[in-house]
């Protein structure tokens, strides 16, 4: 028997797992002594089983499996010899297992990083929102302390009229700027495609004067809307307009009304 007729038979397996008497150990030792093609075949055979031991135990040491090989050395069970199988291509596969495990592991993990990564960016994007929020509604409110607290504004209360008698709002007049701001909070919100509309009155004759429209009342957080300067306005009224607002106030439409 050739060396290759040798390798292919089987037998250097079974001497790599101990599964030889020791006459057939010494057979194996004197033929790869004597061959370097059996040699080659032993260690190549010995180097795979350590990679696939590694990789599935990996603190087991070549100490240790010296110690293992050993022990299975001191049986001298006797086995028919059997036609080589093909321990490499199982080898290959239970790798190329192990790799789509740990691919898909990886990719389970990627996946998951993925998620936490988009969540975070919307919890940031929620965030920075709350904030924007905040500090516009700070803003607002800095703007309605203001407005207030100048001892040079005229508040005027606007009370509800035949139309909405439940509905008030308020007007800030400063008589030496003629600037106007108007507190629609106690409104409720216009119908689609109406406007309120202020009008600036002279009493004696009755003179309307439009000075603005309350634009994106539902977008306004503290329903404060500066409108145009009245020139010596003697009272203020409130009226619900059709969109883009109407030249002379309808009076049925007259939410509030308040002297100065």
């Amino acid at each position: 028997m050739n060396s290759r007729e040798y390798i292919e038979s089987g037998i250097l397996e079974l001497f790599v797992f101990g599964k030889l008497t020791k006459a057939e150990n010494n057979e194996v030792l004197e033929m790869a002594k004597h061959n370097p093609e059996v040699q080659e075949e032993i260690n190549a055979i010995e180097s795979a089983i350590m990679n696939l031991s590694q990789s599935v135990a990996p603190h087991l040491s070549a100490t240790n499996y010296e110690k293992i090989r050993a022990k299975l050395l001191e049986k001298n069970k006797v086995i028919q010899l059997q036609p080589r199988k093909n321990y490499s291509q199982y080898m290959g596969w239970a790798a190329a297992a192990v790799f789509v495990l740990g691919f898909g592991m990886q990719f389970y993990k990627l996946n998951q990083s993925n998620e936490t990564i988009n969540k975070l960016a919307t919890e940031k994007t929620i965030m920075q929102e709350s904030i924007v929020d905040l500090e516009l509604k700070k803003q607002d409110a800095e703007s309605v302390l203001a407005i207030v607290r100048d001892n040079n504004n005229i508040q005027v209360a606007l009370g509800g009229q035949e139309v909405a008698p439940n509905a008030f709002a308020k007007a800030y007049y400063n008589k030496e700027t003629k600037e106007v701001y108007i507190d629609a909070s106690g409104l409720p919100a216009p119908p689609e495609g109406k406007v309120y509309q202020v009008w600036g009155l002279k009493l004696d004759p009755l003179t309307p004067k439009s000075i603005g429209l309350l634009n994106n009342f539902t977008a306004s957080n503290s329903k404060l809307f500066k409108v145009d300067k009245a020139e010596d306005a003697e009272a203020f009224g409130i009226t619900l307009e059709p969109a883009g607002g109407s030249i002379s106030p309808t009076l049925e439409q007259l939410y509030t009304l308040g002297k100065v």
